[in-house]
Formats: C-alpha cells, structure tokens, sequence
C-alpha cells in the first residue's frame, strides 16, 4: 500500500550509509514520548538537539513549540531524514513551511544528507522501511542526473544538486525553480539554500522598511554595480532582514541564472573557515568564496570577537571589493555599534548604504498579517479569520513579523483542527499565554509620560481639554502609541485622556499614521519615545 508521506530534497545516492531507530530523538527536548524499539544513536540524537536549538531560536519558542513539540525523530538512512508528524496537517504544513529550513539545518550538520521525510502518524509505523529506502517516496532524479528507479510520486518541494556542483567541486549550482542554490568547496557547500517562498512580491513595505526595501531591489534588478557597496541592512531580529536577503538572491538569479551568488550566515562561514583549517583546505575556501559575483551574509554580528575568522572575511571582503563584486550584509545593528568587530571591517561595512529597518507600525503589521491570511485560506477555506481577530494581533504582538505569523500559524492551526470557528474571543484565550509574555506591560501612563517628557508638556495636559497644536499633537502621538503598544480598547484609552470618546481615539491614531509616513520628524520622534518605552 502507497505510503502517505512527503519528501523534501533529493534522492540518496546509493552508497551513503543507513542508520536507523525505532524511538524518539532527545523525548525531553523534542516533547515527544518515546517510541518502543532501539535508542536513537547518540551522534544524530545530539544533531537533532542542535537542529532543534536553532529552529527555536529562529522562529521563537511559541511557534516552535506549536508545530515541532510533538515531532518524533524516526532515524537516518541513505542519506534520508525520518519523522513521525502527529496528524497529516500537521505534516503538510511543516513541508510547505520548514522543510527547505530543516533540510538545510540537517546538511549543515551532515552534508550526506539529500532529503527528509515526514510520515504522519497513522503511518509512521512503516517509517523504517523508507529508512533503508524500502519505501515509497517522492524522489527527483539523482545528483549524477540519472533517473531514479524506486516508484514515486515527485513532489513538487524535492529537488537534487545539479551535475554541475558533483562534477565541479568550486561550481555553484544553477538557480531552478524546485531547489535551492548551493555553492561548493570540495565535498561541502558553502552556501545555505536560497528559500523562494521569500521574494520581493510578497514582501509588505511600510514606513519602517521602505528604503530598506527600495535598496535591495534596486541591487537586485541592476544589470551593473550600483554605487552603494556593500548594502548594509540592520535592525532587530524577525523584521524581515533575512526576507530581504533571499528576495535579492532569487531575483539576481531570475535575471541572470549565471551569476554565482552565494548565500550564508555568519556562523556558517565560521564554520566552513574552521573546518577548512582543520583539513588544511584554504585554497578550496578562498576559491569558492572569491569566485562569487554575489556574497550574501546574514547576521555578521555572530563573528564578533572570532580573530581568525574576522581575518579571513576581512580578505575576502576585499577581494570581492577589488573584483567589484557585490556584497550585501544584514546585522542587528549599525556598523558603528558592533560589539567585538574589528575596526577595518566596520569601516568597510559603513562605506556603502547603511538601511536601517525600525520596529513595525499598526499598518504594516496588519499588512502581514491580511497577506499571511489570504495565502492560509487558500490552502485552508474551512478557516475564517476575521479583521478583528487580525487587528487584535496586531495590537497584542509588536515585537517581531515573525513572532506574529507564528501567532498567526496557530490560530489556523487550531480553528482546522478543532473545526471550531475562529471568534475574537476565542482568539484571545488561545494565545492568552502568548500574548501575556510578549506584552511588555506597558501601561498607558507610562506612555503619556514618555511623550509628556519628550515634548515638554506635563501630564495634565494629556487629558485636559486644550486645542493648541503643540499639546493636541503629543496628545495623538500618545494616543497612537496606547493603541500600538497596548491591548485597551478605544474607549479605554479615550477615558485616560480626559474621558474622550472613542471616535476622537481613533481620529487620532489615523491622524498620526498618516503623518507618519511623509513626515521624517514625526516618525523619528515616535521611534525615539518608543526606545524609551522599551528600555
């Protein structure tokens, strides 16, 4: 009988080595119960506990503990990834959403790595069969480009390294629309996969990240080197940096499938210099990194204080510079702020464009989040998600875009599992634990204080009953920093301002968004009073 199970990657090659479990990998850290039968191996139960490390730190600890807490690691074996997923929702979406992520996470760990699977749970028992390859699964053709002989049923997120990259040791695999873009050194990539979920289309501009935005397009479309190199883009974690970075990599290779553009993070670039050192193979490292007509580095900031590896990007950088290759970095703060970086390189990451991306408005957030919604519905009609649920995440979560789609995910989640329709209160109790951690338990005093400190007015008159512009203005900026960073109502905010009514609230708030978006002054103030708040 035809096994239910989805396959992200590609086909093993014949010789690689099987490993296989009947139990669960590290029960306490993945909260799953352990299965009868063999222990995982030490060595892919400690891979497994890196792996889940970097899922959490990536997606933050409710998403993660939303989709990978009942996950259940089956074993490895040519050259294949087994899991046991709880219900075959669960298991599409973990593909459709994580599986280039976790196939990446896994061949950093271990480059035999060409695919994983994901058994939903009624059928999980015959997961060790597709261990040792004995399984139906969905397969491409092989690394060599020969065709695979096993039955199968492609799915369309596998994909195989083209011949190029076996042939050539220093090639760089060519850009298609089922795989990702892999650059080489020897027998190890040195670049992550480009994801195509991330591109420019479906990338929502705001206030905060406009010439963020702008920038990268316009390095994206050039057909020449753009004046500005390298582009620096900065700002907090899960804002969008890395979307941005992969849209560049995609759209560069639409436009020119030639072009060799390698895509990485800083701690894979430690990595491969380590690991290089070790097997006495910098010539290889320094070729496969200098030959890019593209360096894509996301998060520099991780090789503060590592001497050696800042020595060998410091090079590099310069040889790229010299070849006039582009270069484009993110970090989680200007090049001035570095901690740990060494001088010449901060003056270097400051001599193209610098783009800050500033924490999100209400506006942006609800883009997101009306965007994220349209593309779930489509895959889940049975859900209805409301504006008001919408706009109650927005208001609740202000943190991270990525923190807020994950609230997002489990919202849509819980309404297709419990068939119960998705109400604003309903929402509320179901991320009530959420939401109480993320909400900063910023108080509306607070808030008007800030602003009456700011402006140089006093508190009385945030809610007195005075028109003049130089009060009325602060008194919206503050009103429209009680709706972002609390979850009160209008006509709770409208009461702490002189018992207004709600309809003026509102005024307010729509009145400052506005202006916020055409007025440099206004917007720098908000963000300076928001720092204020968050410290």
């Amino acid at each position: 009988m035809k096994q239910k199970h989805d396959t992200i990657g590609a086909p093993p090659t014949q010789d690689q080595q099987v490993r296989q479990d009947g139990g669960a990998a590290n029960g306490a850290a993945a909260g799953a119960p352990a299965a009868t039968g063999a222990a995982v191996p030490q060595d892919v139960a400690g891979q497994w506990d890196a792996i889940q490390a970097r899922l959490r730190a990536s997606m933050g600890e409710a998403r993660f503990s939303s989709w990978f807490a009942n996950i259940r690691l089956i074993g490895i074996g040519d050259g294949a990834v087994s899991y046991a997923v709880p219900t075959s929702f669960a298991r599409d979406y973990i593909r459709r959403e994580f599986g280039d992520m976790l196939l990446a996470l896994w061949q950093q760990q271990e480059a035999s790595i060409r695919k994983v699977t994901l058994f939903a749970e009624a059928t999980a028992g015959s997961a060790r069969a597709a261990c040792g390859g004995g399984a139906r699964t969905a397969t491409v053709a092989n690394a060599a480009g020969a065709p695979n002989t096993q039955p199968q049923h492609v799915n369309p997120n596998s994909y195989a390294a083209p011949r190029a990259a076996v042939d050539n040791p220093f090639a760089v695999a060519s850009h298609t629309s089922t795989g990702p873009h892999l650059a080489q050194a020897g027998n190890m990539q040195i670049g992550a996969p480009i994801l195509p979920q991330f591109t420019f289309d479906n990338f929502i501009v705001g206030a905060s990240n406009r010439l963020a935005c702008a920038a990268a397009r316009r390095v994206a479309e050039s057909d020449t080197m753009v004046h500005f190199n390298p582009l620096y883009l900065y700002g907090p974690v899960g804002l969008g940096k890395t979307h941005l970075l992969h849209a560049i990599a995609s759209e560069i290779l639409r436009r020119d499938p030639s072009k060799r553009v390698v895509y990485l993070s800083a701690e894979r670039f430690m990595y491969h210099f380590v690991n290089a050192l070790r097997h006495k193979d910098m010539a290889a490292f320094k070729q496969a990194y200098r030959s890019a007509d593209v360096l894509i580095v996301d998060d520099v900031h991780f090789i503060g204080g590592k001497g050696s590896t800042q020595e060998e990007f410091f090079h590099t950088f310069n040889a790229l510079m010299d070849h006039n290759r582009q270069i484009i970095i993110s970090a989680d703060r200007a090049p001035s702020d570095l901690q740990g970086i060494d001088e010449r390189i901060r003056s270097r990451l400051s001599h193209g464009l610098a783009c800050d991306i500033l924490p999100t408005d209400h506006a942006l957030r609800l883009g997101v989040l009306r965007a994220k919604a349209a593309a779930m519905q489509a895959n889940h009609p049975g859900v209805v998600l409301s504006d008001d649920v919408l706009d109650f995440l927005a208001r609740a979560i202000t943190s991270s875009i990525r923190e807020l789609e994950g609230a997002l995910t489990t919202l849509v989640a819980h309404a297709e599992l419990t068939g119960l329709h998705l109400t604003l209160e309903r929402a509320e109790t179901i991320l009530h634990d959420l939401v109480r951690i993320k909400e900063k338990r910023i108080a509306i005093d607070d808030i008007q204080r800030k602003v009456t400190e700011y402006y140089g007015l006093r508190m009385v008159d945030m809610a007195s009953q005075r028109r003049s512009r130089s009060v009325a203005r602060p008194r919206q900026v503050a009103m429209y920093l009680c709706k972002q960073l609390t979850t009160r109502s209008l006509p709770e905010i409208g009461r702490k301002f002189g018992n207004r009514d709600h309809t003026t609230v509102l005024h307010g708030v729509k009145r400052i968004e506005e202006l916020r978006a055409g007025d440099k002054a206004l917007d720098d103030a908000i963000n300076s009073i928001r720092a204020a708040l968050d410290s």
